[in-house]
């Protein structure tokens, strides 16, 4: 795909084109959640900017391609393009793992924030969550792939740990909630 202009004004009454050019408002649920996907990658892409340790880098690039895909699939209403399989999953799972294995273990909540790459990966986290629910209303209304939810929901977990870590590697202290 080649993008030669950037404004089109096909949106300007707030209706805006699903991938195969079915119209729709810009406030319909699909739309949503493919705004919150881009979104959550945009906050992952600030955290990257704040040089975020390698191994999470590492992952949050190819989340990022993921959160792509997952927004062009849902773009193509009515069609399973199964961009989003249980291996998607199980991998970020494994880099989970991989990260918690070296945090001490929680005994309260932890509240948002530490370093700046720390405090983006915290706001990656419940950008991503907001999607997570919008896809679980969009599914209400009609199928989604059960992979999209799964995926969404791990990134999740991913991206608090990532912040854990990475507020660990910047030496900073994690900020315990207080009743």
């Amino acid at each position: 795909m080649r993008i030669t202009k950037v404004y089109t004004r096909t949106g300007d009454e707030g209706i805006t084109s699903l991938a195969k050019g079915e119209r729709v408002s810009k406030d319909d649920p699909r739309i949503t959640v493919i705004g919150l996907l881009d979104e959550t990658n945009s906050v992952i892409g600030a955290a990257l900017a704040e040089a975020v340790v390698s191994e999470i880098a590492e992952v949050l690039e190819g989340v990022q391609h993921t959160l792509f895909n997952i927004g062009g699939a849902l773009a193509m209403k009515g069609e399973d393009h199964t961009l989003v399989r249980e291996e998607h999953v199980s991998s970020l799972e494994a880099f989970l793992d991989g990260l918690n294995s070296s945090l001490p273990p929680l005994k309260e909540f932890v509240l948002p924030g530490g370093s700046k790459a720390g405090s983006h990966l915290h706001h990656a986290r419940a950008v991503c969550r907001r999607a997570e629910r919008e896809v679980v209303t969009l599914h209400k209304e009609e199928p989604v792939d059960s992979q999209i939810l799964a995926y969404l929901n791990r990134l999740s977990d991913y991206l608090f740990v990532a912040a854990r870590y990475q507020n660990v590697m910047d030496g900073g202290n994690e900020e315990m909630w207080k009743r």
